[in-house]
Parts: C-alpha cells; structure tokens; sequence
C-alpha cells in the first residue's frame, strides 16, 4: 500500500471514530434530558423511576393544601381520580394554583413515596389544562361516576 493511501485511510477512520463518539455523546445528552409525564396511578404502582427527574401531573384534592412551617413549604396531594401522590414544594406557587386545578410538577420521588417538586406548573385560565392531565384524567373517569375532568 502506498503511503499516501495508508495515510487517507488513517484520517478516514480517524474522522469516522470521532463522528461517532460526537453521536454518542449527543445521544446520551439527549437521553439524560428526558423528561417523561407520569400520572399519580402509576407513580403509587411503581412505573415512575425513583432515581430520575420526571413530570407529575394530576387534580390539586381540595383541603389537602397544608403548609406544616408556615414557611416557603407546602404540602398537597394530587389525584387522578384513581389514586392519590403527596407532593411537597419549597418555593413560591404560581399565582394560579389553587385546590381543585389541574397542575403538572416536575421533581422526583423520594425514599418514602413522596414526590419532591423542584418546579410547580399551573393553568393559564379555567378551560386550560395540560394536555397530558386531561388525557389522563379522561381514562380515569367513568362516565357512571359523575365527575368531570
């Protein structure tokens, strides 16, 4: 093999390897990223990760709103009519969160089964609810229960 063809060969590879350790970084990025929607009926069954970050989503119970420090703390439970997740958020709520809205959490869960909010996501007037909590509370409800979504 002539110099000159060993030496194209040597960068052809070279540039193959190193587009695809550039892909598998992207990749793994982009999986890192990933942020899935979980309602409370799969969280309390076990389908939502434990170490990860995921969205959680669901009607506020009404009078389940409790701050225990009277601090930036607040306690509420979440609902899809089916099952119940406890969240606790330390921070301000925004100004639209109220009982018996639909919201959409991100956090993670912890040790003891309750979801830990970093960010906390209410509607935007009283027709709007996220698209992944109305399909949810959609499969939820029966239409001999009487309860609306």
């Amino acid at each position: 093999m002539k110099p000159a063809r060993k030496q194209r060969l040597i960068l052809i590879g070279l540039m193959v390897l190193g587009a695809s350790i550039a892909t598998a970084f992207a990749l793994k990025s982009f999986n890192d990223n990933l942020m899935y929607f979980f309602p409370p009926t799969d969280v309390v069954e076990g389908k939502a990760p434990k170490d990860a970050l995921f969205r959680l989503g669901g009607m506020v119970i009404k009078g389940s709103v409790e701050r225990p420090d009277k601090g930036m703390m607040v306690r509420f439970r979440l609902t899809d009519f089916n099952k119940e997740v406890t969240v606790e958020y330390t921070g301000i709520l925004p100004d639209l969160f109220r009982e018996g809205q639909g919201i959409v959490a991100h956090g993670k869960l912890n040790a003891q089964g309750v979801f830990i909010a970093e960010e906390v996501l209410a509607k935007h007037d009283e027709n709007y609810m996220p698209p992944e909590v109305k399909a949810t509370l959609k499969k939820q409800v029966t239409p001999t229960s009487g309860q609306k979504p």
